[in-house]
């Protein structure tokens, strides 16, 4: 059993990155058949970070974003976040919205039907990767409902960083860009926050703890 993710040698962390591929591809798929149009992806860029880096790599500590997040229970246990900036967002409402006949008028200030249907996208984004993961290391994974907020990097980056910084130093970073059918392009982060039990749960039941 690792104690500590210092102790990760490279083969930990390319099944780590090649499990963040299979559950954002499957992510993905949900977000296709809630939109009812095709979503194309390009292949995600998955890290292995600190929690301190992370703030960077969406652009800054003070860039403004979306977090829907979602406790995890069962074998696994932690959190995780679905991250958009506001023209992602925009772009992702209004291809659900598009449906429904109606769009997003001020991308400045949603409204409390476009903020449902971020969250709503935040939480079939999660849901599904989390079902990805449960199917491929026969583990149970379950969300609770999301939670959606609005803030600088920094401090919603602050919730993971002090619930689970005591009990794992890294974040699984999948950073995916992505267009819809006649939509515009976007793009969107996941962070995945096991606590460090839960690595050893992901690892030992693909043979590799």
């Amino acid at each position: 059993m690792l104690d500590d993710m210092k102790s990760f040698n490279q083969m930990h962390i390319d099944i780590l990155k090649e499990i963040g591929n299979i559950g954002v591809g499957n992510a993905i798929g949900a977000l296709s058949r809630l939109i009812g149009t095709q979503v194309r992806m390009t292949v995600p860029e998955v890290k292995f970070l600190e929690f301190k880096e992370v703030g960077s790599i969406l652009g800054g500590d003070e860039v403004l974003v979306f977090g829907i997040l979602v406790q995890i229970s069962g074998d696994i246990n932690g959190m995780m976040m679905f991250l958009v900036k506001p023209d992602s967002a925009t772009t992702l409402i209004n291809s659900l919205l598009s449906s429904m006949g109606a769009a997003v008028r001020d991308c400045d200030n949603f409204n409390e039907m476009e903020l449902s249907a971020l969250q709503e996208i935040g939480n079939i984004l999660c849901s599904s990767y989390l079902g990805a993961l449960s199917g491929f290391i026969g583990k149970t994974a379950t969300p609770t409902p999301p939670a959606l907020t609005k803030d600088m990097a920094t401090a919603i980056l602050s919730v993971p960083a002090i619930e689970f910084g005591k009990m794992a130093d890294g974040v699984l970073f999948i950073d995916t860009a992505f267009e819809t059918d006649g939509g515009d392009p976007a793009s969107g982060f996941f962070l995945l926050v096991p606590d460090m039990e839960s690595f050893n749960v992901i690892l030992s039941a693909l043979g590799v703890g």
